[in-house]
């Protein structure tokens, strides 16, 4: 096959899969809109399905479920669990709550963003990290926490985040 039936070849793979994952998020859409109180619901699974919120995914949400889309981009924006990028293969969690805040979580921030070249809220080229903020991991006694896909780090500090993430 040559590279201009290929990259066709591609496309069109490309652009069914954008297709089944509308008439998914659809069927998401039929089966809460007569709900009160479920577009949260209905975000989690549009997100799960294509993998984060663009603005696009918001408007279908925002017009199946009746809704502004102010008022979804609202509810997306207040939730850090949401995303309206692509996220990587594997997030990196920095825990801000008050005991890992206080025990050094903002250098270890600063300490990632060094490492990976890349903000808070952004993906590495690659697509392989991207780095979140947390308010609280739930894990107050192992300060400061960092977890990675579901790999949970205790008493990080940012001397060793250069061992951790060679892990990965």
């Amino acid at each position: 096959m040559n590279t201009e039936a290929l990259q066709v070849n591609i496309a069109l793979d490309a652009a069914a899969q954008e297709k089944e994952k509308r008439e998914a998020i659809l069927k998401v859409i039929d089966t809460y809109r007569d709900k009160p109180g479920c577009l949260i619901a209905v975000l989690h699974l549009a997100q799960e399905i294509y993998g984060y919120l663009p603005l696009e995914v918001q408007q279908i949400i925002a017009d199946g479920m009746g809704e502004s889309l102010s008022h979804v981009s609202g509810v997306v924006s207040f939730y850090s669990y949401f995303s309206t990028r692509p996220r990587a293969r594997l997030e990196i969690k920095i825990c801000m709550g008050t005991a890992c805040y206080v025990r050094g979580g903002k250098r270890i921030v600063e300490r990632l963003e060094e490492e990976l070249g890349i903000s808070v809220g952004e993906t590495t080229p690659d697509g392989k990290f991207s780095i979140i903020i947390t308010r609280c991991l739930g894990a107050c006694g192992l300060a400061p926490v960092v977890m990675i896909g579901e790999d949970v780090h205790q008493q990080v500090n940012p001397d060793k985040i250069e061992k951790i993430l060679a892990k990965y």
